[in-house]
C-alpha cells in the first residue's frame, strides 16, 4: 500500500470515529447536533443579561465580543478535553488493530472542529441580529478568519498530542488539566475588557496564546481590520510552536506509550 492509500485509509478511520463520537454525544438528545448551536446562544444570552450592562460603555455589541471569544475558546476546550483520554479509551483497539496512534487523538480533535463548525450558526444568527437591527456593519475581513482558526487547530493539536501523552502516565493530568482551564479562561478576556486591567494584568494576559486568536477574531468582526502583524506572527508561532512541540512530544514516547498500554 503506497503513502496516498494510506493516508485515504487513516482519513476514512478518522471520518468514521468522528461519525460514532458525534452520535455516542447525542445518542439520547432529541435536538441531537443542534445543542452546538443552542449552547453558545444560551451562553450568551446568559452572560449577555450578567456583564452588558457593566461593561456598556466599554464594549460595544457585548454579545458579538462574547460569542467571538466563546466559539474559540469551546473549540480549544473541547478538542483538548476529549482528546487527553483518546488513547486510554481506545486501549483495546490499539492492541488489536494496527493504526496509528495519533488517529484517535486527531478523531477526537476534529470532532470539536465539527461541533465548533455548527456553534459559528449561532454566531452567524447573532451576527445577522444586529447588522439588521444596529449600525453595525458587515466586516469584508471576515474572509481572513479561517487563518485564525487553522493556526488555533495547530495549536490544539499540539497540545491534544501533549495531554493524551501525559494522561497514558499521569492519571491525574485530567483533573490537574480542569484547573489550569479556569485559570486560562479567565486569562482569555471572553467577557470582559482587557483596558479595564492594570497593565501588568493586560501584559500577561497579550502572552496568553488563546487570546491571540480571540482577539485576532474581535479586529475582523467589530474593529473592521485585520490584526497587526505583530499579532498574527504570534498565531502563527503559537500555534506552529505547539505543534511541532506535541509531536515530538508524542512521537518520542510511542513506544513507551505502547509498553504501558
Amino acid at each position: 500500500m503506497d503513502k496516498k492509500e494510506r493516508r485515504q485509509q487513516y482519513w476514512f478511520v478518522i471520518r468514521e470515529l468522528t461519525s460514532r463520537e458525534i452520535k455516542r454525544k447525542y445518542a439520547r438528545s432529541k435536538l441531537g447536533i443542534m445543542w452546538s448551536v443552542l449552547n453558545p446562544l444560551l451562553s450568551m444570552i446568559v452572560i449577555s443579561l450578567i456583564f452588558s450592562t457593566m461593561f456598556r460603555r466599554s464594549i460595544e455589541y457585548f454579545p458579538i465580543y462574547y460569542l467571538c471569544g466563546s466559539v474559540l475558546w469551546t473549540l480549544f476546550t473541547t478538542s483538548t478535553n476529549t482528546s487527553m483520554t483518546a488513547i486510554v479509551d481506545n486501549k483495546m483497539m490499539l492492541i488489536k488493530v494496527k493504526f496509528p496512534m495519533q488517529i484517535f487523538v486527531l478523531a477526537r480533535v476534529y470532532t470539536a472542529f465539527v461541533n465548533f463548525l455548527y456553534s459559528l450558526i449561532a454566531f452567524g444568527i447573532v451576527y445577522a441580529f444586529f447588522l439588521i437591527a444596529t449600525d453595525l456593519t458587515l466586516s469584508v475581513y471576515l474572509i481572513f478568519f479561517p487563518f485564525i482558526v487553522f493556526w488555533q487547530m495547530l495549536f490544539c493539536i499540539g497540545m491534544a498530542d501533549i495531554l493524551s501523552t501525559a494522561c497514558v502516565f499521569f492519571g491525574d493530568v485530567n483533573h490537574l488539566y480542569n484547573v489550569v482551564l479556569t485559570l486560562w479562561m479567565y486569562l482569555s478576556a471572553l467577557f470582559y475588557p482587557v483596558t479595564s486591567l492594570p497593565l501588568i494584568m493586560q501584559k500577561i494576559i497579550q502572552c496568553n496564546p488563546l487570546y491571540a486568536y480571540i482577539d485576532g477574531f474581535r479586529c475582523l468582526v467589530l474593529e473592521h481590520s485585520f490584526p497587526s502583524v505583530p499579532e498574527i506572527l504570534k498565531m502563527v508561532c503559537f500555534g506552529l510552536g505547539m505543534y511541532l512541540i506535541g509531536q515530538c512530544c508524542f512521537n518520542r514516547n510511542r513506544h513507551r506509550i505502547l509498553e504501558k498500554l
